[in-house]
């Protein structure tokens, strides 16, 4: 699933090519992903200009100047920028077009399993259900191990999971979670409200530069994850932990571990982690 990185990465990408340009169209191909797509986009959007693209968790708000367009990759969602003209495949359900230099140019979203979202938000789109009930954002001052030790407060439940908790905090998947908590030497089973402030001190700052990191990198590309002009993403050269269970640590040469944690895949060193 495309993570905060992923998503941001995407930001990136599209925010410097799209924005000042103005809509020539939109064609949806599919009736719904998630939700219903909203009827009538080609009307709704067709001759306006796109003021900016920003992020809010793991969604991409396209901002117009009479409402946002709403995107979430789902699980095996991405955007890339071709040519209008380049022939839609089997899972290419959503385009919007713009006019570049006299061409045609369609942020296309392709998405296999159909869990991502397309939503019309005429109003204050932080107001939204889906936005407006979302954590802090992890490279914010907000996040902090101040904020992060109140937080965690008489919470018996392991550190891991609470991370992945985006009423808590946005964007920390699964991998970045496992990564970082190797980076900051913490068992992923600890208690997250016995964590200590000073061991917070380390694990806020791995957040940091975890997520941070894998952004430069272009991202994690698994499974069906691209950049907006096609390329992949390498973070994953990059692991410590996630996805290597069997194999030596790369600081303490113990044998990285794999266990499960709300049915989801957590690896560790119980060398390095205590």
């Amino acid at each position: 699933m495309p993570e905060l990185p992923e998503v941001e990465v995407t930001r990136r990408g599209i925010a410097p090519v799209l924005t000042g340009r103005r809509v020539s169209g939109a064609v949806a191909r599919t009736p719904s992903l998630r939700y219903p797509l909203p009827e009538n986009l080609q009307r709704i959007l067709a001759g306006h200009c796109l003021a900016g693209v920003s992020r809010r968790g793991k969604y991409l708000l396209l901002e117009f100047d009479h409402g946002h367009l709403m995107i979430h990759l789902g699980m095996s969602g991405s955007l890339r920028l071709v040519p209008a003209t380049l022939p839609a495949e089997k899972h290419d359900h959503f385009d919007l077009v713009f006019t570049i230099r006299n061409k045609a140019v369609a942020l296309r979203l392709r998405d296999p399993r159909r869990f991502g979202a397309i939503l019309w938000l005429p109003g204050d789109p932080l107001l939204h259900p889906l936005l407006a009930g979302l954590g802090v954002e992890p490279l914010t001052e907000e996040f902090s191990a101040a904020w992060l030790k109140q937080e965690l407060s008489g919470l018996s439940a392991a550190i891991k999971p609470t991370l992945m908790d985006s009423h808590r905090v946005v964007g920390i998947g699964n991998i970045y979670a496992s990564e970082s908590l190797f980076r900051a030497g913490i068992d992923p089973r600890t208690a997250a409200g016995r964590i200590s402030l000073k061991r917070l001190q380390r694990l806020v700052p791995a957040i940091k530069t975890t997520l941070a990191a894998a952004i430069d990198a272009g991202g994690s590309s698994l499974r069906d994850f691209i950049h907006s002009d096609g390329s992949s993403g390498y973070f994953q050269q990059q692991y410590f932990v996630y996805g290597r269970a069997g194999t030596p640590c790369h600081v303490c040469g113990r044998t990285i571990r794999e266990l499960r944690q709300g049915q989801r895949a957590t690896f560790f060193c119980s060398g390095c982690q205590r």
